[in-house]
């Protein structure tokens, strides 16, 4: 049996706007009149997931799914950069993020390196039973591109390439070891 994921990106975050390593914190009340307005596309599912996250969890809930936290959903454990805008980051510690930027296995903020991630994600997405009825999943945008990635075969340093927007789809069709994709549909209210 063939699976039929949809990965639902969430609704803006003031960490989302400012650029910054996320802290959990909620959808700003732009983020949540979005995802209100767009909750008719989204089609019920039997089975729905999301990012631990309060944003992607109060993007599930604005978009009127019943969905089940999953840990190996979560962003990248961003270590001590969480909270830090991506420039504070960059001006104090300029050559941790080169080589955070530039080498998929460096974690130089002590969390999780984007191989690493994409390793979770890729397991998650290939342990995914075949249900009837489609699979949806609010994930974080890093969460997001290294489901694409693994779903591709293409290399993690792809990931940087790969921009995930706010309140769009991602639908991924196939089971362990063969996905095929189809990205990029912005939701928008029926």
């Amino acid at each position: 049996m063939t699976v039929r994921l949809t990965l639902i990106s969430p609704a803006t975050s003031e960490a989302m706007r400012e650029v910054r390593f996320d802290d959990d914190g909620p959808l700003d009340p732009a983020g949540v009149a979005r995802a209100e307005s767009v909750a008719s596309s989204v089609s019920p599912a039997p089975r729905a997931y999301t990012s631990p996250s309060a944003r992607c969890r109060g993007t599930a809930l604005a978009l009127g799914l019943h969905a089940e936290p999953v840990r190996e959903l979560a962003a990248c454990d961003m270590g001590r950069w969480r909270g830090r805008t991506l420039a504070d980051v960059a001006a104090s510690e300029e050559q941790a993020v080169a080589a955070w930027l530039s080498d998929p296995s460096a974690a130089p903020h002590g969390g999780e390196s984007l191989r690493d991630l994409g390793h979770r994600v890729g397991s998650w997405l290939d342990a995914l039973p075949a249900v009837s009825g489609p699979v949806v999943a609010v994930a974080e945008p890093d969460v997001v591109r290294a489901a694409v990635l693994h779903a591709l075969g293409a290399p993690d340093g792809t990931s940087w390439r790969l921009d995930v927007r706010p309140l769009t789809a991602v639908h991924l069709t196939g089971r362990a070891g063969r996905w095929n994709l189809r990205v990029g549909e912005a939701l928008a209210p029926l």
